[in-house]
């Protein structure tokens, strides 16, 4: 009867509707077949190899919900199968793991300020890795400040790879920050990406503020056209809704 009831709204026509175009979404029951719904119609402009390679992007999306129901309302719609999601050892984890099993927090803090080895490469990642292993929540606010104190204000640097690291210290921060459900740090964080007009973070966001259907339209506009990178944006954004849910109120 679900799975049935799931079909009748999958199974729409596929040809994309004109940029805006489209039923709006509402909060509530329906929101992640609409949502996904708009997201797929904005694919649906794509070649079909493009297409193709969306479709195993797409469903483990969908996957990402746990509902079985409309993941298999969804294979049965547009073929395919999700794609297998490999175990891989968390490198930058565990190279985390070891400078605080070998220097602690003081030191952990001192090698990432001074940029030594390891935080010579991949500094960001490696101490939002950091963050994510803090003990308590005074701790996890120590080394997030550190990172914006090293990801300094917004804007263009003359040595190009500063804008780059910065770029990924508000990707991670404004990850993080999403996690926590913490909108005074994202906000912060978000003039720091590369992107801060990005689908992705546009849904990030919204997982905070409780309302994810007002990006639709967005969705619609955006995504039609031979560039698969907005839809990509879409569907890594909404993901973070479908795995974790909205933030509490």
């Amino acid at each position: 009867m679900i799975r049935a009831l799931l079909l009748s709204l999958l199974f729409l026509p596929a040809a994309a509707p004109a940029a805006g175009a489209g039923p709006a979404c509402r909060p509530g029951e329906g929101e992640r077949a609409c949502v996904l719904q708009a997201i797929w119609e904005a694919a649906s402009s794509f070649p079909a190899d493009k297409q193709d390679r969306l479709k195993p992007v797409f469903l483990d999306t969908v996957a990402l919900s746990g509902d079985a129901a409309l993941l298999a309302a969804w294979r049965e719609r547009i073929g395919g199968v999700a794609a297998p999601r490999q175990q891989y050892p968390d490198y930058v984890r565990g190279q985390a793991e070891a400078e605080l099993q070998e220097a602690g927090w003081d030191g952990f803090l001192q090698r990432a300020n001074a940029g030594l080895p390891p935080f010579n490469t991949g500094r960001p990642e490696l101490m939002a890795a950091g963050v994510r292993l803090a003990p308590d929540a005074a701790t996890r606010r120590r080394v997030v400040d550190a990172m914006f104190r090293l990801a300094g204000p917004p804007g263009s640097s003359r040595v190009p790879m500063e804008n780059f690291e910065r770029g990924d210290f508000g990707h991670v921060l404004a990850e993080l920050a999403m996690e926590d459900c913490d909108l005074a740090s994202f906000d912060r964080a978000l003039p720091l990406t590369l992107e801060p007009d990005g689908l992705r973070y546009a849904f990030w966001r919204a997982r905070i503020t409780g309302d994810a259907t007002s990006l639709v339209p967005r969705v619609r506009a955006e995504g039609p056209g031979d560039d698969t990178r907005s839809v990509r944006a879409a569907l890594e954004g909404y993901g973070a809704i479908l795995q974790h849910g909205y933030c509490p109120g």
